[in-house]
């Protein structure tokens, strides 16, 4: 199966789509009920890119100083997905609506997960300088 297949195997659909810009927060309303609120930082380092995820679960980076990223720009990406870029000038992640639907049904564990590998790793969610 390809990428853009799997990326169309999804259940649900967003019906509205909200950035605040104030909080760093997309907000996604799917059209069975469900709306997710995700932190920018939390989009930037569960970025599907290769750079983030690698090529294999054994690959996945640990992305440290991004507390303050922010989202300058979302962008469609046919019918099936947005491409967000960030103000680190991070743009090569493309979120599926399967994907986002994930890490919003997901986001506790994944982000206690971050939060543990940076910790593991010695490294800071705040930028160099910052913390």
């Amino acid at each position: 199966m390809s990428n853009r297949e799997y990326a169309l195997e999804t259940a649900h659909w967003p019906s509205e789509i909200r950035y605040v810009s104030a909080e760093k927060r997309l907000e996604v309303d799917f059209d069975n009920g469900v709306t997710f609120s995700y932190p920018a930082e939390y989009l930037r380092v569960e970025s599907p890119s290769a750079e983030v995820q690698g090529h294999g679960p054994s690959q996945k980076q640990t992305v440290s100083g991004r507390r303050h990223v922010g989202i300058l720009e979302i962008e469609p990406v046919g019918n099936y997905a947005v491409k967000i870029s960030f103000d680190d000038l991070h743009d090569t992640g493309i979120f599926s609506w399967k994907y986002l639907y994930e890490l919003g049904e997901t986001q506790d564990e994944k982000w206690q997960a971050y939060l543990d590998a940076l910790a593991a790793k010695g490294l800071s969610r705040d930028p160099p300088g910052r913390g």
